[in-house]
């Protein structure tokens, strides 16, 4: 039997490196307003076949300064989930099929200096043989 994969961390790496002028994240803090615009990236769970196949859910998070950024922002990870993380391999992972549960929208958030974006997507993969 194999580990399954941390997709969190696969996709929080991939990410900081396709944004570097982002901060990519799992769990905020308290500096959050000093690093606009945050990716925050977090397994919600899934299911998986008891053998390999993963059925991951991730929820990811948008924080910018207005309104317009945080959702063009929300619509490039949008983009680069469907079309670059679906059916791609790291050194640990293949991810397969990845699809939206929700789309980015937005979402409220008690601060009201920035603004906030999130989307829900699922994502079947398996760790590399």
């Amino acid at each position: 039997m194999t580990a399954p994969v941390d997709l969190e961390l696969e996709l929080i790496g991939r990410a900081a490196a396709h944004w570097p002028d982002a901060v990519v994240r799992d769990e905020l803090d308290n500096r959050l307003l000093e690093e606009l615009p945050t990716i925050q990236i977090e397994m919600l769970g899934g299911d998986d076949d008891g053998f390999r196949l993963d059925r991951v859910l991730v929820d990811i998070n948008i924080y910018a300064a207005t309104r317009g950024d945080a959702l063009a922002l929300a619509g490039e990870v949008h983009l680069w989930m469907l079309h670059e993380v679906r059916s791609s391999t790291t050194p640990t992972a293949v991810i397969g099929r990845t699809g939206t549960i929700t789309r980015p929208a937005i979402r409220p958030y008690t601060n009201t200096a920035l603004r906030r974006v999130g989307a829900t997507y699922q994502i079947f993969c398996h760790p590399v043989s």
